[in-house]
């Protein structure tokens, strides 16, 4: 599968790259799919499970950046893009 051919994944919400990532490893795992087919499933798996890490990881960026003062949420600060 061309790097091309995964552009999408880049565009897809979190929920649907795992929706997608779900399926391909409940093809995978069943052993049905040809060869040639889960090399290609699998090469779109990793990247739809580098697109959820890189979601994830900004989320939580996110929340880390909630202040706190006394225990109790203050506000938001805008998150650094590093």
């Amino acid at each position: 599968m061309a790097e091309s051919s995964n552009d999408d994944v880049k565009t897809m919400s979190f929920e649907a790259a795992l929706g997608e990532l779900e399926r391909i490893v409940g093809t995978l795992e069943s052993g049905k799919a040809p060869l040639a087919e889960s090399i290609e499933i699998y090469a779109r798996g990793e990247a739809l499970k580098s697109h959820c890490e890189a979601l994830l990881k900004a989320a939580e960026a996110r929340i880390e950046k909630i202040t706190l003062r006394n225990g109790q949420p203050k506000g938001t600060e805008p998150l650094d893009a590093q």
